[in-house]
């Protein structure tokens, strides 16, 4: 068992009590009902946008970029600094699991934006939280207090483990917040040490930001090495190597540990409760704290709320972002009292983090993916497109697994999946990769149809000989 979806399949955790603060949230979920009453039905929250029939936008066919398109890409490279390896299309809109291009092409959503927009495009929930908020105030300092920022910190407090919630703007932003939260936590912790803990431990694979600190936590060599020296401290170990990490942290050099209980970026891999459990006694053992980073795998991507309720594991501190306002800027920190306790004003802050805006978005976010039928609901089509992808692709000398948990899907392939992402894309699926590069990863809106689940997969299988024409 080497993997959250074979866990799930033989020892399903079962949801904790809930208070009467949080019934509806930490109650939800595994069993996906039978029934098709109430269930997410087609993700389009109004009719799309009719691409364009005439002008510099008029419809061509795909791939062959219009002048406009060319105009963008051309400034872009002009204007902006050169981060970014960007595919050859401009995206102009988008509604429901949709996107559209400048030039009218009509794409299916299977990124949302890197595992952002959950809800997709459009929601007009969504729309009228953001049109109301807006008109009425947009941001306010941290000095003063805010409604929507007390109110979304009382919902994510109620739904977990944690007892205080600190907000940002980004799962870069959060994580460096942890890594100083933790430090402070030691620091405090260990009032006659003249070295208390400092260090941590990360796993291969893992992606935890390209800020300097968390850079310093994320594995791939070629996201550290340009930017050395990075933040001192940080150790790697093999992720699931469960005899390894209790080796790191009974150091005692540890100020904590971040962990993802299903990795993203770095190939969707996913946890053993053996693994997180024993993380947890292994750090309760030697006074480090334990991170769980969910800034991708959390807020509903598994099926669950959060990833590591699967587990019945729960962590110190935990961060999030990426789903949480749907495409609006917010990162947060949730963490147990112990370490609130360490924290004085003036430790950490922000400018930005938990403004008005962001907030509002958020709770009509929440509000929407903590209920227990819409958890379900990812959790069933999650595994039926897993099934529905091994069908369609098996015979494929290429493929060599598809797995993943909810809609964190990942197919790794035996060659580079840089080729077949570009065959979809033309085909009008926009998917990402991970891991090495070997796989193909596939994160769209939570509330994505089954149909559309199955044209996804049907254009994946008539793409792969792509795959064949890259390595001949």
């Amino acid at each position: 068992m080497n993997s959250l979806q074979s866990f799930l399949a033989v020892a399903p955790v079962a949801a904790k009590p809930a208070s009467s603060a949080s019934a509806s949230v930490s109650g939800a979920r595994v069993a996906p009902s039978t029934s098709r009453r109430g269930r997410i039905s087609a993700c389009l929250a109004a009719e799309a946008p009719p691409p364009p029939t005439s002008g510099a936008g008029a419809r061509k066919p795909r791939r062959e970029l219009s002048a406009a398109s060319l105009a963008v890409i051309e400034d872009e490279a002009r204007y902006l600094v050169g981060t970014y390896n960007r595919s050859r299309v401009v995206i102009d809109g988008g509604r429901g699991c949709k996107l559209y291009d400048l030039d009218g092409h009509e794409y299916l959503d299977m990124a949302s934006g890197i595992a952002v927009t959950a809800l997709g495009h459009g929601d007009p929930d969504f729309h009228a939280t953001i049109c109301q908020q807006s008109g009425t105030l947009v941001h306010a300092s941290n000095v003063q207090y805010t409604l929507p920022q007390v109110e979304l910190a009382k919902r994510l407090v109620h739904s977990c483990f944690a007892d205080r919630a600190f907000f940002c703007n980004s799962g870069t932003e959060a994580n460096e917040a942890a890594i100083k939260f933790s430090r402070k936590y030691q620091l405090v912790a260990n009032p006659d040490s003249d070295a208390p803990p400092f260090e941590f431990l990360a796993f291969d694979n893992c992606f935890h930001g390209r800020t300097m600190g968390s850079v310093a936590l994320t594995s791939k060599s070629q996201y550290r090495e340009p930017f050395a020296p990075v933040m001192p401290g940080g150790n790697f170990v093999e992720y699931g190597n469960l005899e390894e990490a209790k080796k790191v942290i009974q150091s005692g050099r540890l100020a904590a540990v971040f962990v993802e209980p299903v990795q993203g970026e770095g190939g969707i891999h996913s946890a053993t409760q053996e693994f997180l459990q024993g993380l947890r006694e292994a750090c309760d053992e030697a006074g480090t704290l334990l991170v769980f980073d969910e800034v991708q795998c959390g807020l509903g991507r598994t099926g669950y709320l959060w990833a590591h309720e699967a587990y019945g594991v729960a962590p110190d501190i935990m961060t999030i972002a990426k789903p949480l306002a749907n495409g609006i800027p917010v990162g947060a920190v949730l963490v147990k009292e112990k370490v609130n306790a360490a924290i004085s004003y003036g430790d950490h802050g922000t400018t930005f983090g938990g403004g008005p805006l962001a907030c509002k978005a958020a709770l009509t976010v929440f509000d929407k993916i903590h209920k227990p039928d819409f958890l379900a609901e990812v959790s069933k089509k999650g595994e039926d497109f897993k099934q529905l992808l091994r069908a369609k692709l098996s015979g494929n000398p290429h493929v060599k697994e598809v797995r993943g948990v909810g809609l964190i899907v990942g197919i790794e392939l035996d060659v580079p999946a840089g080729p077949l992402v570009d065959a979809c894309l033309d085909a009008g699926v926009i998917v990402l990769t991970a891991g090495k590069g070997n796989v193909v990863r596939l994160v769209p809106p939570l509330i994505i149809s089954e149909k559309e689940l199955e044209q996804a997969a049907d254009v994946i299988r008539d793409c792969l000989p792509a795959l064949d024409v890259a390595t001949s």
